[in-house]
């Protein structure tokens, strides 16, 4: 789905989103409250150039409307994998990405992620991963790693990972895999105005990815894994 598109259905009330080599950036109006919009289109990928420009609009927003809600709209096919932006660090770039959504959760934004096309690797970590929960359309794209790729670094026959990825979502791409393994809080159809506006009302500043895996079937063991950590840690300290 082009961008505009995505925009006029999310925003009816109306917004001033533009695009300056695929970012994404501006405000719009949901139930006559006005929230941030940041984001990417055209597959692009994350490089040193848009990290920060996401990032200054995140800490923009911080700085002149406290717990102004902020919308994350996701078209990525990942980090830029050049030798430039790794020179420049591209992984603190990232990092700091990150780190000014996690700010802007702390300090009471509430920050909702949409994949509207593609989320792929370090591009969505921080971006939708980060957010207080992220949302799909139900033709979204969203994987770490091809299966072609996957088989050359773990050196498991692809037809096998193909296999497996029949029955456990961790080695399939696409929203409904992520929906089921907890990585997306919901898939968002006809009206998205409605689905937005009740994520916005609905917005937890807990993070449920685990327990909502282990309830979908889709990871069964992250829960009772981490549950089993902080028992441990508990007992330890007492």
């Amino acid at each position: 789905m082009e961008w505009q598109v995505l925009a006029a259905r999310l925003f009816p009330q109306g917004h001033d989103i533009i695009e300056r080599d695929n970012f994404l950036r501006g405000t719009a109006t949901v139930d006559g409250q006005s929230i941030a919009v940041i984001g990417t289109t055209g597959h692009t990928p994350i490089g040193v150039e848009i990290a920060m420009a996401q990032a200054d609009a995140i800490l923009a927003t911080m700085r002149e409307f406290p717990r102004r809600p902020l919308v994350i709209l996701i078209d990525t096919q990942g980090q830029r994998l050049r030798h430039r932006d790794e020179m420049l660090g591209i992984n603190r770039y990232m990092a700091h990405l990150g780190k000014c959504i996690d700010v802007a959760r702390r300090r009471g934004h509430p920050v909702i992620g949409l994949v509207y096309d593609q989320a792929l690797s370090g591009g969505f970590i921080t971006s939708g991963l980060m957010a207080n929960a992220c949302y799909a359309l139900p033709e979204a794209e969203i994987r770490v790693m091809g299966l072609q790729a996957m088989a050359r670094i773990t050196k498991v026959p692809e037809e096998k990972l193909m296999e497996l990825a029949k029955s456990n979502p961790v080695f399939a791409p696409g929203a409904e895999n992520y929906l089921h393994m907890g990585g997306i809080e919901a898939i968002w159809r006809d009206d998205l105005a409605s689905c937005l506006l009740q994520a916005l009302q609905q917005t937890d500043t807990s993070d449920r990815r685990s327990e909502r895996g282990w309830e979908r079937g889709g990871r069964k063991m992250a829960l009772p894994v981490s549950q089993a950590v902080l028992e441990t840690r508990d007992v330890s300290s007492s």
